[in-house]
Order: C-alpha cells, then structure tokens, then sequence
C-alpha cells in the first residue's frame, strides 16, 4: 500500500510539475515576430534536420520534434548556443536573442504531434 501512495505522489507531482512548466514556458519566452521567425528557420536550414513543420527527422540521427515543443525558451535558446549531438552552434554573433525569440515563436504556431487516437490507422 505504501509503494501505491508513493507513485500517486511521484504522478501528482509530475502532472503539477508539467502544468508549471507549462505556464513558465508560456510566460518567460519573450515575444517574437511569427513570420521573421518562419523566415529565419527556412533560411538557416534548420527544417534540413527538424522538417519544414518542426516533425523531426533523422539527417544525422534523430532530429527532435520542435513543433509546439515544451522546451521552455531559456532550454531552446541555450539549445542553440551550445548544442549536443551534431547540431551546428549558433552564436550571438551568428544569431541574435531576437532572431531565436522569432524562430520560437513561429515553433510555437505549428501543429505539434497529433494524439495516437486521431489517426485513422488506429480507429479500427
């Protein structure tokens, strides 16, 4: 029984958790041109790794879903600057805080992944 109440606590706290992330990332990202950012990531190339909708792909490996993505803006800009994996850096230099407040902001405008129960394949 003290295992049960353990993991409601650890789901409780998840799903407060996420709903705080959710309301921080909304909050704290600052605000970006929509159109100078859909601009921006088709001309730096960055829908050669991520698709032209933000769907992920695998150029050099998996490339994340960055439609409607969670990551708050400090996580996504601080992505840019010193990225993991083979993604190229984007120094200030090279891409401005405004310029990624834009791209974020066009991010944010695209439909992020449809539920598994809206796909006809699995109605049946």
């Amino acid at each position: 029984m003290h295992k049960i109440a353990i993991v409601l606590s650890a789901i409780t706290a998840a799903l407060f958790a996420g709903g705080i992330v959710g309301m921080a990332r909304a909050q704290d990202a600052p605000s970006g041109d929509v159109a100078e950012g859909k601009r921006l990531y088709l001309a730096v190339g960055c829908f050669t790794c991520h698709g032209r909708s933000g769907q992920g792909g695998a150029m050099n490996g998996p490339a994340p879903i960055l439609a409607k993505t969670a990551m708050p803006f400090d996580g996504f800009k601080g992505q840019l600057r010193e990225p993991i994996a083979d993604m190229p850096a984007y120094s200030e230099i090279v891409m401005s805080d405004k310029q990624i407040a834009d791209i974020y902001a066009f991010l944010q405008t695209l439909p992020g992944p449809r539920p598994t129960k809206d796909m006809a394949i699995f109605k049946d």
